[in-house]
């Protein structure tokens, strides 16, 4: 039996988990440029940074394993590639855009100093608490939570009560579309993947006298609640954007809009408060990114503390030299990176979650190695290759959307079970050939 106490711990680490303060930044401008189609690209927005990240949760209490569990049907070198990719890709974007964030918001305002000192200083103190290791930070995080979650929600609140429900028009030509790769810039499809078996180890240890079932049933319902929350935030914070169309000037950048709007609705000690919570949030990310890649470096290299060393050296490094350019910068860059590694993510996420009868080796194998061919023309297109691949693109279906590779996948999984077991709907499948 699940009790209530139990659902709300899970449902609030799981909410923890995906609720980066980084994220905040891209809702609100989201919905600024769309206007009228807000909800289209909301809907967008939610399919890709709520039920996807939701469904990865739901594939690690399935898998009760690892990340390196997620991709080793595929192979074990494709795996631990992955699992390298994933982590260079952590460390070299979300992370210094934390300290992007925290200069923008909490820093300049107040101090007016250069970003590349505010970088410098951050990670830092990012590297020490990376060595030193506390669970000060873990309370806290959840001290910061309920404290975001409470301003955003006045915020909201006073925005829908108190503007006239105008929109203007909207500048993208496909808002759904828009709203799913901007919901790849939060990257929690990937922080699914990486910190969720960590979120269920958890789980397990609190739990031990708990049957499998039951544990798959807390997750699930503790997945779903947590979602339903990070969608109501989401969604708020683009509706907000889009009635605030006119307030502000139409280049406006991403952490300008959350804090002009925090302004306009609850003043400047509020926005000043804002800030500061949004930046120690930030930095809590930054420490946890950084030592999870140190944990799996050092890991692979038995346990050694060298490894783990160099790897936060380096991961803080990297921090101090992106971290200098702006919010909006650094999500320009991020695009070609994201455009490779979330539909490969995405996929994998989707067939973790899947029966087992209907997800064999060969049909991970399969499935994958489609995703990422017909990935490939978006993925060179987002690095400036678009006109010489345009003849390639207009023959793939959802390619004009920058989603190429969703059908080819589909019709892969189900040709490949198909061609496999032609009974693989019924319970009477064949066991899977290893």
């Amino acid at each position: 039996m699940i009790s209530k106490k139990q659902l709300f711990v899970v449902t609030f680490a799981l909410f923890s988990l995906f609720f980066g303060a980084g994220n905040l930044i891209l809702p609100p401008q989201l919905g600024f440029k769309s206007g009228e189609f807000w909800w289209s690209v909301a809907l967008g927005f939610c399919l890709s940074a709520v039920l996807i990240p939701i469904l990865g949760i739901l594939a690690h209490a399935k898998l009760q394993g690892t990340m390196f569990d997620f991709a080793k049907k595929v192979s074990p070198t494709f795996s631990l590639f992955y699992c390298y990719l994933v982590y260079a890709i952590s460390i070299s974007l979300p992370s210094p855009r934390t300290a992007s964030v925290t200069h923008e918001m909490g820093v300049a305002p107040l101090f007016g100093s250069s970003p590349l000192l505010t970088s410098t200083v951050y990670f830092i103190l990012v590297f020490i608490f990376v060595m030193n290791r506390s669970k000060i930070l873990d309370i806290i995080g959840k001290l910061m939570t309920p404290a975001i979650i409470l301003i955003l929600f006045c915020i909201i609140g006073i925005t829908a009560f108190s503007m006239d429900f105008y929109f203007g028009g909207s500048e993208f030509p496909h808002p759904f579309s828009h709203g799913i790769l901007e919901g790849y810039q939060t990257f929690d499809a990937i922080g699914a993947v990486v910190v969720g078996g960590v979120i269920i180890i958890s789980i397990n240890l609190k739990n031990t006298t708990t049957d499998y079932a039951t544990k798959r049933s807390l997750i699930a319902k503790a997945g779903w609640l947590a979602g339903l929350g990070l969608f109501l935030i989401y969604t708020g914070l683009i509706l907000t954007g889009a009635l605030m169309q006119g307030e502000f000037s139409p280049d406006i950048g991403r952490t300008a809009i959350l804090s002009g709007i925090s302004l306009k609705t609850m003043g400047n000690t509020a926005n000043l408060f804002l800030g500061l919570l949004v930046s120690l949030a930030c930095f809590t990310t930054a420490v946890g990114i950084v030592t999870g890649t140190a944990d799996f470096v050092k890991g692979r290299f038995n346990d050694s503390q060298k490894a783990y060393t160099i790897t936060a050296v380096l991961g803080c490094a990297l921090g101090v030299l992106m971290g200098r350019f702006n919010v909006d910068y650094i999500i320009a860059v991020a695009i070609p990176a994201l455009m490779f590694i979330y539909p490969i993510t995405i996929v994998l996420i989707f067939l973790n979650v899947l029966p087992e009868k209907w997800v064999s080796k060969r049909v991970f194998q399969l499935t994958v190695a489609m995703t990422i061919l017909f990935s490939i023309p978006d993925f060179l297109s987002s690095l400036g290759f678009a006109a010489h691949l345009q003849s390639v693109k207009n023959w793939i279906p959802l390619s004009g959307f920058h989603m190429g590779w969703v059908l080819p996948a589909l019709i892969t999984l189900i040709c490949a079970n198909v061609i496999q077991n032609p009974f693989f709907f019924s319970d009477s499948d064949k066991s899977d050939k290893q």
